[in-house]
């Protein structure tokens, strides 16, 4: 979204000093890597909190290790965390036009 915003406010406005580099694909690549941890970062406790509020976690077995007793609560929704640092930074920094990034 916003390489193809940068795009369109470049042809439109004209050449605007620094804007070109969002035609880089290192700069778009930097810039997705620190959105994703950021997002993570941000994201992660909240959605953390969310589960451990409403009591979705881990069961241990009785029959399991007396060390496992320990993690018993912890949430393990771990993908949705990774999923949303995934897919939002490849929204906002990916040109979405391309093959690769549609295929995938």
């Amino acid at each position: 979204m916003l390489y193809s915003f940068f795009e369109w406010l470049n042809q439109t406005v004209g050449d605007i000093p620094g804007f070109g580099v969002f035609k880089y694909l290192s700069f778009r690549s930097a810039m997705a890597l620190i959105f994703s941890l950021v997002i993570s970062l941000l994201v992660g406790k909240q959605i953390i909190r969310f589960l451990r509020s409403r009591q979705i976690g881990e069961s241990i077995r009785k029959d399991g290790p007396a060390s496992h007793k320990s993690k018993a609560g912890t949430p393990t929704m771990g993908g949705i965390i990774i999923f949303l640092a995934i897919l939002i930074p490849t929204l906002l920094w990916a040109d979405l036009g391309n093959a690769y990034v549609l295929l995938i």
